[in-house]
């Protein structure tokens, strides 16, 4: 299809605002008019990669992956892509990362704080400053979710020791295989590049009872949209084109305000995992293909890279 047509289709567009919003459960997915605006942006762009990508695959078909922080804009810009594939004629789904962790959201939370506390005992066990006083103290700032909150290092002069040796642990955890199930999403991508007429798809809600699959149609998808903040993680495969969608903590945590998002949102310990994710997907940045920010410039797009 032309491209002068397809840049004038993305700018003409009409977005309904009863969209198809992702597929996990109970999440709610907010489009603000800026992301609707950056996707007329992006889409030409990515349009163009997609039909080169397909003529290269046996199947025809082309996974992207549109990544970034929590609370980026991952969802609406996917939903709104998708949408717009829909309308080229383009048959189009969107998928979300977020069905395939190795535990719900809550129990994952759990586990990363203790992970977090786990490390960061250990270290003053090793450093030789858990004495009774220190684990007294410790306990307090436990019970009142303080125990991550670098402002208190001043009063308590074991504080940095433990939050250092706390972060590298929950570094090391963060998008692990240990807390993601990369083997269960790259097998479904696998089977949809090589040209499976359906796929079985994890739904994950917030309770371990709502956990389940659904065999999906895709007989007629051509291009599959993986919404996820670990899209371009080296644990997973069969990404054609990765897209980072560029934001700081700070704007993240807004968004996840938006949307509800389980546990104390803006918390010293969210912000210390946020900033973490941050820094994994600044080492992921030279294997993106399209690098767009928070205002949708697209600040970086590569037509050589390597995942």
């Amino acid at each position: 299809m032309d491209l002068k047509f397809i840049k004038e289709l993305a700018d003409n567009m009409v977005i309904p605002a009863d969209i198809p919003r992702g597929d996990m459960p109970g999440d709610r997915v907010n489009i603000a008019d800026a992301q609707i605006s950056n996707a007329r942006g992006l889409f030409p762009l990515l349009y163009e990669m997609a039909d080169n990508t397909a003529s290269g695959n046996a199947s025809g078909r082309v996974v992207v992956s549109v990544y970034g922080g929590s609370g980026s804009g991952k969802s609406g810009m996917a939903a709104i892509l998708t949408y717009m594939f829909d309308r080229a004629g383009i048959g189009c789904r969107s998928v979300s990362g977020d069905n395939y962790p190795n535990r719900i959201p809550s129990d994952n939370d759990n586990e990363r704080l203790h992970i977090f506390r786990t490390g960061g005992i250990k270290s003053l066990r090793d450093s030789g400053r858990l004495d009774i006083v220190v684990s007294d103290e410790l306990t307090s700032l436990m019970t009142d979710n303080k125990d991550s909150d670098t402002e208190l290092c001043s009063r308590y002069e074991w504080l940095s020791v433990y939050i250092e040796g706390g972060t590298r642990a929950l570094r090391s955890y963060l998008g692990s295989a240990a807390e993601i199930d990369y083997d269960d999403i790259n097998g479904i991508l696998k089977s949809f590049k090589s040209g499976a007429g359906h796929i079985w798809l994890k739904k994950m809600g917030r309770s371990a009872s709502d956990l389940r699959y659904e065999e999906t149609d895709v007989k007629d998808i051509k291009v599959l949209i993986l919404e996820w903040t670990h899209g371009n993680n080296k644990n997973l495969k069969y990404v054609d084109i990765p897209i980072l969608l560029n934001s700081t903590p700070e704007e993240t945590l807004k968004y996840r305000l938006l949307r509800g998002r389980d546990g104390q949102t803006d918390s010293p310990f969210t912000m210390l995992t946020l900033k973490l994710e941050q820094e994994l997907l600044d080492s992921q940045t030279d294997r993106a293909a399209i690098i767009m920010s928070k205002s949708g410039r697209i600040c970086c797009r590569r037509t050589n890279y390597e995942r």
